[in-house]
């Protein structure tokens, strides 16, 4: 299990790093895995699909947008794969997450690639030929982390978010019920900053607390996904606070249905949402846990279970934060 992963994004970008990320693009054919590799057209070089991280974006919407520029194919992340760092030319080094991800047959059939200036052809091969064909010493340990996940049967997976709200007003600054607290201005562009990162998950499912600020986090992620968020006091603060929650029978919905899902709460609850998810997939709990419920307002915990046996444990843990 990997855990402990944070892309603290919200930091100050520095003139000592360049920060890019890519995948590790996958898909089976014929029973086989094959890997994807692009053929660079300037460097005459072969390596995996990544690219800079332009102004605003958090990391994984980076590799997701670079993938679909560079290949065509539309891919959702899956577990993290490494982070390779070699320094440029300008002295500078250079830092790049990887994440696997897989192609789909719909996205390969969607994808419009043609060999362009920057691309000269893109490849399918096996993990043994991609690693003869690799330029870079960097590229093969991003390639054997990923080849370490194959070996453990821990490739497809899906994601359980565990999302805090987003800046709401503060208690001075409200009158109502605290349910009714709305998210402040800060809150509200926090909620559309969060909205491609969490797209590229492959997010389908919207869980939420019912508090006004909850709903109002989730709400620009509802309307770009075109699906309507499930609000429940169940896994609100006000029925954390009286004992009226049920953080059990919404984890375990989530985890048996095995698909890429969101659940927005609040801080106090998050180590409860998260234990659950643990004891829900027979996970050893540790410290680990309590790392990924600190969250900041409108971070994200992702959590990647296996699709195939999510019973088998937590695979890896990674935390988003903002940069608003």
């Amino acid at each position: 299990m990997t855990v402990g992963q944070t892309f603290a994004e919200r930091s100050k970008w520095t003139d000592k790093a360049v920060y890019a990320a890519g995948a590790v693009v996958w898909r089976i054919v014929d029973g086989k895995l094959r890997i994807l590799l692009i053929h660079r057209t300037k460097y005459r070089d072969v390596t995996l699909p990544k690219g800079k991280v332009d102004p605003g974006e958090m990391l994984a919407e980076t590799a997701v947008r670079e993938v679909q520029e560079e290949t065509g194919i539309r891919v959702s992340l899956g577990v993290p794969v490494g982070v390779s760092r070699y320094n440029l030319a300008s002295m500078k080094q250079k830092v790049v997450h990887y994440w696997a991800a897989e192609a789909t047959d719909d996205a390969i059939r969607a994808s419009t690639f043609v060999p362009n200036r920057e691309i000269a052809a893109i490849e399918w091969a096996s993990v043994k030929k991609a690693r003869e064909r690799l330029s870079y010493p960097v590229d093969h340990e991003i390639l054997d982390f990923f080849a370490r996940l194959v070996e453990d049967g821990a490739l497809r997976t899906f994601p359980l978010i565990v999302l805090r709200h987003a800046k709401a007003l503060s208690r001075s600054e409200w009158d109502g019920t605290d349910a009714e607290r709305p998210l402040a201005d800060r809150g509200r562009r926090q909620a559309k900053s969060i909205v491609g990162p969490l797209r590229a998950f492959g997010v389908r499912k919207i869980v939420t607390s019912d508090a006004v600020r909850c709903v109002e986090t989730v709400k620009p992620l509802a309307k770009a996904l075109d699906r309507k968020a499930v609000r429940t006091e169940l896994i609100s603060q006000d029925a954390w606070e009286d004992g009226t929650s049920d953080l059990r029978s919404v984890v375990g919905r989530r985890v048996r249905s095995g698909k890429p899902a969101v659940l927005c709460s609040h801080g106090p609850v998050l180590p409860g949402l998260l234990s659950e998810i643990a004891l829900a997939t027979a996970t050893i709990q540790g410290s680990y846990l309590s790392s990924a419920a600190d969250l900041e307002p409108a971070a994200f915990s992702v959590v990647h279970l296996s699709a195939t046996n999510p019973g088998s444990g937590i695979i890896s843990i990674e935390t988003h934060i903002p940069k608003v």
